[in-house]
């Protein structure tokens, strides 16, 4: 098997333990509080990851000053980015939030402009305004259309542009596992002191297999998605991404019974389509 196929399998089965991870956690259906579930989640994940960072001989702290303040604001970012995102998905269909989130490459190729004034011709920036009405499809602004739930996708799609625009500009040097490892540790921190405002809940054998098997699948998302980084071309890798949405459509139809409508099929249609071609000139423009 060639390194390509390679990477291109693994970042399916990134995206195929994210995209469980999310339907663990609404298979709890609200029987636990957001931030106790996030809290205990925190804890696996972190013991989770610190082991198998220590195995990999992949976690280190001795890092520069100025790529703490950027771990810091993106372990900030991946706050907001769990609390909007599990909000939204308690409340929409699995694959109407992560459609929203296939927003993300064109998000992110216009926060890197605005911010790092990386270059961005004109034809990127036609692919991403088409992009950005594909989204209008999917979330539907009006008052028949769009819900509360929706903007809180919408949010999270803000808050992870800004953990990856952070991650963008972190030294070659600082371990990818450390990176993860305090993002988590700062989920939990920040969970676990909110939950103490709100009462508890037991729980029973379901939940607690529910939150455990989430922890696992997403530490195998993130086990898979550093595996990516080692092997393979990444611009040949990277559009196999949007495989999670197909993970999304098949999770939330046989295990909620949901399916997208026309609209939100066609807006996620277009969005994952001028996503790909946004990556195609981003490697065009790298071999310029």
């Amino acid at each position: 098997m060639t390194p390509n196929m390679t990477g291109a399998i693994l970042m399916m089965a990134s995206m195929a333990s994210f995209t469980l991870n999310d339907a663990m956690i609404k298979l709890t259906g609200g029987a636990v509080p957001l931030m106790q579930l996030l809290f205990l989640r925190g804890v696996l994940s972190s013991l989770l990851i610190l082991v198998l960072a220590q195995r990999l001989g992949a976690i280190h702290f001795r890092i520069a000053s100025r790529d703490w303040w950027l771990i810091a604001i993106r372990s900030g970012a991946e706050v907001g980015a769990a609390y909007f995102f599990l909000t939204a998905l308690f409340n929409m269909p699995l694959a109407n939030v992560t459609a929203i989130l296939q927003v993300l490459p064109l998000t992110v190729a216009i926060g890197a402009a605005l911010f790092f004034r990386e270059p961005l011709g004109w034809r990127r920036m036609s692919a991403i305004m088409i992009g950005f009405m594909g989204m209008l499809l999917i979330v539907r602004p009006g008052p028949e259309g769009f819900s509360l739930w929706s903007g809180y996708a919408l949010m999270a799609v803000v808050f992870v542009t800004m953990r990856d625009l952070a991650t963008r500009k972190l030294s070659p040097d600082v371990p990818s596992m450390t990176v993860t490892f305090l993002a988590a540790l700062t989920v939990m921190g920040c969970a676990g002191l909110a939950s103490i405002a709100e009462p508890w809940a037991p729980l029973d054998l379901r939940l607690t297999a529910l939150i455990t098997a989430s922890s696992v699948f997403i530490i195998g998302g993130y086990w898979f998605s550093v595996r990516v980084m080692r092997v393979g071309d990444i611009s040949f890798i990277a559009p196999f991404r949007y495989t999670g949405l197909v993970w999304a459509l098949l999770l939330g139809w046989l295990v909620f019974g949901d399916w997208p409508s026309n609209l939100t099929l066609m807006g996620a249609t277009i969005v994952v389509a001028t996503g790909l071609f946004t990556l195609y000139r981003e490697r065009r423009v790298s071999q310029s």
